[in-house]
Parts: C-alpha cells; sequence; structure tokens
C-alpha cells in the first residue's frame, strides 16, 4: 500500500512538472508572437495597410454580388464603371421601393432615368471590410429606399480592391474612384441634390472627396458621416485591435509610422477646414470601433471650422442603452426623421445656391 501511495504521489508530481512545462512553453512562444509582430509590421509596413483597409474579408461569404435581388434588394441593379484603364468597380443603384414592380427586368437604361426624378440621390461609401453586400449595409440600403419622401435612389460602389472590384486599396485610389462616380451621378442627376454618406472608414473618403469638390467650387448638398473619426493615426490607436500594444514602449513607431508610411492619413480633422456644405453626423455611444469621442471632437473641429460658418453642423447621439454599436444606427426609428429634417434644411440651401449661380 505504502508503494502505490509512492507511485501515485510520483505520477501526480510528474504529471504536475509536464503540465507546468507544458504551459511554460506556451507562454514563452505567445511571448515571442507578441515581441515579433511589431518588428514585423515595421520591418513590412504593407502588412500595417492590409489591416487598415481588410478588404480581403469579404463577409458575408458566397454571395453574388452580380444579384442584390438575393439580398432582398429587388429593386438595384448592378453594374461596373472604369475610374481607370483596366480597373472596372462595382455599383448597386438602389431605387425607391414604391417602385420595385416597375424596376422587375430593367436594365441600366432605366435606373439611369430614375436619377431625373425630382429627390435627391445618395452616394454611399461603405467602411473596411466586407463588400457592398454585406448585412448592415443592405439593411441601410432598405431604409433609405423605403423612405420615397427623401431619397430618389441610393448609389454604392465598391472601390477598387473591394468585393468584385478589380485594382488595389490606397487612399488616393478610394478617394479617385469616389469623385469618378461622383462626377457620373451629376451628369445623370439633372441638377437634383446630391448627397454624400460616408461610414467607418469611409467616412476619411467622403471628407477628402468633400474637400476636393469644395476646393474647387462644386460642393454637394450634404455629407453625412456615420461613426466617423478625425484621423486615421487616431482611430488606429483607439481600436480595441490595439489595445494589447497601446502601452507599449515605441507604439507609435512600430504602428502608427507603418500607416504614414503608406500613405494612409485620412485626416477629416484637416478636411473640415475646407468644407463648404452642410454637415451631419451621426454616432453610438457605445461603439468600441471607432469610439464615440472621436466623433464627438470631429465634431466639434467642424463646429468651429471658419469654412463652415454659415452652414448647418449637427451632431446626432444614440445612446449606449440602444445597442446600436458600431453598424447598427440604421435601426433607429428615429433616423428616417433626422434625415428629413437635415435634408430638407440642405436642399433649401442648395436650391438658393442653384439660383444664386444661374443668376
Amino acid at each position: 500500500c505504502l508503494d502505490c501511495v509512492c507511485k501515485f504521489c510520483l505520477c501526480g508530481f510528474s504529471y504536475r512538472t509536464g503540465l507546468r512545462c507544458r504551459m511554460r512553453r506556451i507562454f514563452l512562444w505567445l511571448l515571442g508572437i507578441y515581441i515579433a509582430i511589431p518588428f514585423i509590421i515595421k520591418l513590412c509596413p504593407s502588412i500595417q495597410a492590409k489591416l487598415v483597409f481588410l478588404n480581403f474579408v469579404r463577409v458575408p461569404y458566397f454571395i453574388d454580388l452580380k444579384r442584390p435581388q438575393d439580398q432582398g434588394l429587388n429593386h438595384t441593379c448592378n453594374f461596373y464603371l472604369q475610374p481607370e484603364d483596366g480597373v472596372h468597380v462595382g455599383v448597386w443603384h438602389t431605387v425607391p421601393a414604391v417602385l420595385w414592380k416597375e424596376a422587375q427586368g430593367k436594365g441600366g437604361d432605366w435606373y439611369e432615368s430614375t436619377l431625373h426624378s425630382t429627390h435627391p440621390v445618395m452616394l454611399y461609401l461603405h467602411g473596411n471590410a466586407g463588400t457592398r453586400g454585406g448585412d448592415h449595409r443592405v439593411q441601410l440600403y432598405k431604409v433609405k429606399s423605403c423612405d420615397i419622401y427623401v431619397w430618389g435612389g441610393c448609389v454604392c460602389v465598391c472601390v477598387s480592391g473591394w468585393g468584385d472590384s478589380e485594382g488595389s486599396p490606397s487612399e488616393r485610389g478610394m478617394t479617385l474612384d469616389a469623385l469618378y462616380i461622383y462626377q457620373w451621378l451629376m451628369q445623370r442627376v439633372n441638377n437634383n441634390p446630391l448627397y454624400i454618406w460616408g461610414h467607418s472608414l469611409g467616412t476619411g473618403v467622403a471628407t477628402n472627396l468633400v474637400r476636393h469638390l469644395c476646393d474647387r467650387g462644386t460642393p454637394p448638398a450634404a455629407v453625412i458621416l456615420e461613426s466617423p473619426f478625425t484621423n486615421i493615426r487616431e482611430e488606429a490607436k483607439s481600436h480595441p485591435f490595439s489595445m494589447v500594444y497601446r502601452y507599449l514602449p515605441g507604439f507609435e513607431w512600430f504602428f502608427l509610422d507603418a500607416i504614414t508610411a503608406n500613405d494612409i492619413r485620412f485626416a477629416s480633422d484637416e478636411n473640415v477646414n475646407h468644407i463648404s456644405c452642410p454637415v451631419l453626423i451621426l454616432h453610438a455611444e457605445d461603439d468600441t470601433v471607432v469610439p464615440f469621442p472621436l466623433g464627438k471632437k470631429l465634431y466639434n473641429m467642424a463646429a468651429q471650422s471658419k469654412s463652415l460658418s454659415g452652414h448647418k453642423v449637427q451632431f446626432v447621439p444614440f445612446q449606449s442603452s440602444l445597442g446600436y454599436r458600431h453598424k447598427f444606427i440604421y435601426r433607429s426609428p428615429q433616423l428616417p426623421h433626422i434625415l428629413r429634417y437635415s435634408t430638407a434644411q440642405s436642399q433649401n440651401m442648395h436650391i438658393k445656391r442653384k439660383s444664386y449661380e444661374s443668376c
């Protein structure tokens, strides 16, 4: 019996010793990976660019972007435009839901003809990861298309490198693609108001685009920024993924400078000093991807901007208790009312500006 007890104790001791050795090896491996990642990103800054864009993440998988009707958008047309030689980008054009019967079986020419309606048109620029067929994006298209009193149509584009669009992503390329689509729409909307809506990373593209348009004296009717940030460095520093490295000595040198090395800035805080059209900012207080304080900070900068003096600058927060987080503001029953009020004001300014230009 004494021998059995000794053997049992020795086996238990051996098991515990082996477990500690295995745990120690796992810990050393994880520590090695933790230390190696900053150096890998510093040596290969293109990795950081991929983490910013996340264009390789296609969620949901296995959907056919050529068939928006599979996502419940039976009043939507898929087509492709060519912003530059050899690069085609995918576009969805959603008409008001009241036209869904008339839209059945119609081609691109019919959809283009609807842009001549008296209602404003929206150019939607989505955020990183996924495609124009992402679920929360599809739900937002549906919200817009159901409100005939505000929108005459919504156009969403997967810029170069996203979805089934060709090319590689870059801030400059995304902005040029958005500019091309905007000009394409302007040739077809018959002087009706044209709005720009950006979400998350798309807000950086939106402010880049609007700044360019305002600099040349052709501002849009208004810009709507959903879950915006001030600039990409502050956003990257605040992002949940950076939490494990945020307090590491040299964090900015390892990670943020790698973003700058890829010529990625998305400086909305600078752009608002060059924008001269109404601005509406929507942000949920429980947004963990783009923290609420960044959206509020951008609003404060816009409210103090000299270029925006005389233009409506509005900030609409959504309480944490609503659970809208980063992607679900479309669920707000107040959203149509907010948009109606904001667009009514911007349309009046648009009409006055057009009347002044014609004089």
